[in-house]
């Protein structure tokens, strides 16, 4: 079998799928156009987020028995029209969520104790001790919406807290030791902090808009490590400015490109200059899930899964 490769991704993968007998094949700089020209050659493909995998793309394909995408979500690929030529998806949440867990705690304690502002200030002279006095995780309530692979680790991480977890999801029964699941009024009348552990899919995008906000009972803080398509920014700058949201933690902005790569084009949006300069906004490039140790790990988990199927 070959497998053509369009993102670089730790070198196990090729390594251990060459052991494995497949064919690899690299390009890292071809045009979609060019790939799709080429694509009726290869039983396999492997992607990150380079392009989106259409069904224009998919018309292309002949043989191709598999998409591996080396992270959690499919968005980029057309699932529907991938599963109409009998194409199997491979995706590796496995392989990031522990990553993903550890950098939402850290982002929430960040902005809870203001560790950004304040290192800040010491490094240019402040000393303002009591400016950034902080606010103490135990005895809140956390709030995620999707309990699958990345909400199950914010919630396991959370266990060394004195914090009461609770969690909705589309999916019945997903309780577990570490979270319980309610209705999502439940959740928006307890909750003080609100996390976002979701896909991107038709019933997640913008859905944290203005609506939603003003059915949370509790001012509270908000926490997205997921898609930058769930929150509307415009609606979480405002709920910012009147103190609805008390601070937010972002890893993902409705800005990005869907690869992920870029942020937006040349005019800066409105909307994300208040965040800019916003005291009580933390702001990452879309790294939650991108360690060193995930990097190994999504790798192997795609070998894993290609081998269990194929090999």
């Amino acid at each position: 079998m070959k497998i053509l490769h369009l993102d670089k991704n730790h070198p196990l993968l090729r390594n251990q799928l060459n052991a494995l007998g497949f064919e690899n094949d690299e390009d890292y700089s071809a045009s979609k156009e060019e790939v799709m020209a080429k694509i009726h050659l290869y039983d396999g493909l492997i992607i990150r987020s380079r392009f989106k995998i259409d069904a224009l793309f998919l018309e292309k394909t002949k043989g191709l028995k598999f998409i591996g995408r080396v992270g959690a979500g499919l968005e980029n690929i057309d699932c529907e029209a991938a599963a109409k030529k009998g194409i199997a998806l491979i995706a590796a949440p496995e392989g990031n969520r522990n990553a993903v867990g550890e950098h939402a705690l850290g982002m929430l304690l960040a902005l809870f104790n203001k560790l950004h502002e304040a290192n800040h200030e010491v490094k240019t002279g402040k000393w303002l001790r009591e400016k950034n006095r902080g606010v103490e995780l135990d005895g809140k309530t956390v709030g995620l919406i999707g309990y699958g692979n990345m909400g199950k680790s914010f919630a396991k991480k959370l266990r060394g807290f004195d914090v009461d977890v609770l969690c909705f999801d589309i999916k019945e029964n997903v309780s577990d030791e570490n979270c319980r699941q309610v209705s999502l009024q439940e959740l928006q009348e307890k909750s003080d902090v609100l996390s976002l552990h979701t896909p991107q899919t038709a019933l997640t995008k913008r859905m944290i808009n203005a609506s939603f906000i003003a059915q949370m009972k509790k001012n509270f803080w908000l926490v997205n490590t997921a898609r930058g398509s769930a929150v509307v920014t415009k609606d979480l700058v405002e709920s910012l400015k009147s103190h609805k949201i008390l601070g937010a933690a972002l890893d993902v902005l409705e800005y990005e490109k869907s690869s992920f790569e870029q942020l937006f084009l040349e005019q800066v949006p409105e909307a994300f200059q208040y965040l800019i300069n916003a005291k009580n906004v933390l702001l990452t490039p879309h790294v939650a899930g991108w360690t060193l140790e995930s990097n190994e790990k999504l790798a192997q988990t795609i070998v894993h899964k290609i081998k269990e199927k194929f090999n």
